[in-house]
């Protein structure tokens, strides 16, 4: 696993061990970051259920402006530390060691907001996409900046509903197994 662009590009990322994290793929960050290249730039990036930091990393090199990674599991906390402090990233990142749903209304209550969102929870944990969505896209709305777009990966055959709450389907990307579903929020 290495940071694909920007500042970072071709440094080596470490993930933690075992099956629990499944980091993106180099090839879907790549896809993803192509895509979000127009507005990456000065962004405030928020990557829930952030495993290795592998896609907030991305975004700091790539310009983000800030990235809060939202991480419970140890090993992953680990991880992201140790890449944090490989790269020399000392500034610009906050890294929440809570659950995604504590998370988020905590962000919420610091009057946080984020240009991009995203969100990777374990395949096996289905329901958090429906529970996150649902936050975001209801009580905790006021974290999600004016313009901005919320990402999901997950499993191709998994399909995720075309709104939570204020939140609007509006592209599908598929890549092998995984898929990024991406949303906005609608007028």
């Amino acid at each position: 696993m290495r940071v694909i662009a920007g500042k970072f590009r071709s440094r080596a990322l470490t993930a933690p061990r075992g099956l629990d994290t499944r980091p993106t793929s180099d090839r879907l960050r790549e896809t993803l970051f192509n895509v979000l290249a127009p507005r990456i730039e000065g962004a405030t990036f928020l990557d829930l259920y952030a495993g290795s930091g592998a896609n907030g990393i991305e975004a700091l090199s790539r310009g983000a402006k800030s990235v809060v990674f939202v991480e419970k599991a140890v090993t992953a906390v680990a991880a992201i530390r140790s890449n944090l402090q490989a790269l020399g990233i000392r500034e610009s990142w906050q890294l929440e060691t809570r659950s995604a749903l504590t998370s988020v209304k905590r962000l919420r209550e610091e009057g946080q907001h984020f240009d991009i969102v995203f969100l990777d929870p374990p395949y096996k944990a289905s329901d958090e996409y429906a529970l996150v969505f649902g936050l975001l896209g209801g009580e905790c709305a006021s974290i999600i900046a004016d313009g901005a777009i919320v990402i999901a990966e997950h499993h191709r055959k998994q399909a995720l509903v075309d709104k939570y709450g204020n939140l609007q389907h509006y592209r599908l990307l598929e890549q092998g197994d995984a898929a990024l579903s991406f949303y906005s929020v609608r007028n």
